[in-house]
């Protein structure tokens, strides 16, 4: 690995101006900025701010870097770096946490990460979705947690959506329901075609004709929730609907519904029940009835994760986290 004094040599400056140009750019004429700026990317070179922290004894703390895509700025999944967090104090680790939206700049975001010469490095979505690897992690010591890489070359943990539906589903069928109304998330998602498929399942097993389900696919983006509001009304006449439980792809799916069939004069679950998926930090317990969903697994994905670098687990597979259903009263 590039050292600064490498990129000194290379750049024809003094080590003090390479760690300028570093920490202080804006001191630095541009044309010397350039030149070093130049240096540091031919040489793939990066800063070592760890050898900025206070060693206890000589060693330093092994450190966990969380890369984190809009894992921590919203409300969904952000149990996964709570979770990474307090497993790696378990232990005796460090963890770092580097935030990036889609505004920011992914580059960037990279180099901050490794800047800090983790010992390992968790990378981290909100959604379960496929990434492709940046070039400059594809040879560190990487974790996936609720994400997945198109080429399966490393360790993944992820929801077991498939049967936390499945088993939903199961429960449903349980207790006597048959005309269900399902709206799943985009087939885009990764989760939405798999939630389907574990609902179709459990429908055909249990004997029942998949013709009965009446079924609507979301399209992708945040308006087309808003959809939702009119496919109910086609399914709700005089205060009565042609289904008895609506089958939720997410529970902001659920939370709208809950809205429409309410206004509509409907009563949960006495006429309709109503099932969601996510379990949603702090809003499962809000809905009036409280809303029945399957609970995604996020703090075990960020404990599992931050496991595999403590205990150096070897392996390379996709492991499938279970999701518990969450029963409450609307159903």
């Amino acid at each position: 690995m590039a050292s600064l004094k490498d990129v000194a040599r290379l750049a024809s400056v003094s080590l003090m101006t390479v760690s300028r140009a570093i920490n202080n750019p804006e001191l630095l004429k541009p044309e010397t900025l350039k030149q070093v700026q130049n240096a540091i990317d031919q040489l793939n070179y990066v800063p070592d701010y760890s050898a900025r922290k206070i060693r206890g004894q000589g060693t330093k703390v092994s450190s966990i870097g969380v890369l984190a895509i809009d894992t921590a700025t919203t409300p969904f999944s952000v149990e996964m770096i709570l979770s990474i967090e307090q497993t790696a104090r378990e232990f005796g680790w460090s963890s770092f946490v580097v935030n990036l939206t889609a505004q920011d700049c992914y580059e960037n975001a990279i180099w901050q990460l490794l800047a800090q010469r983790p010992d390992g490095i968790i990378y981290t979505t909100m959604g379960l979705r496929e990434i492709i690897v940046h070039e400059k992690l594809l040879d560190k010591n990487l974790v996936l947690a609720n994400c997945l890489d198109k080429t399966h070359a490393f360790p993944t943990y992820i929801p077991d959506d498939y049967h936390g539906q499945y088993f939903a589903m199961k429960k449903v069928i349980e207790k006597g329901y048959r005309r269900p109304l399902c709206f799943y998330i985009p087939e885009e998602s990764v989760a939405g075609p798999i939630r389907r498929k574990a609902v179709e399942d459990a429908w055909q097993e249990a004997g029942l004709p998949l013709a009965d389900l009446q079924q609507y696919t979301m399209m992708f983006g945040d308006e087309h929730y808003r959809d939702v509001i009119e496919i109910l009304k086609k399914h709700c006449v005089y205060q009565k609907a042609d289904f008895d439980i609506l089958i939720c792809g997410n529970d902001r799916i659920a939370f709208l519904a809950y809205q429409v069939l309410l206004s509509m004069g409907l009563r949960i679950p006495e006429q309709v029940a109503v099932l969601g998926y996510d379990n949603m930090i702090g809003t499962g317990e809000l809905f009036y009835p409280p809303l029945t969903t399957v609970q995604l697994p996020h703090y075990e994905l960020g404990k599992e994760a931050t496991l595999h670098i403590i205990q150096e687990r070897n392996h390379r597979n996709t492991v499938y986290v279970p999701c518990q259903l969450v029963e409450r009263e609307s159903i």
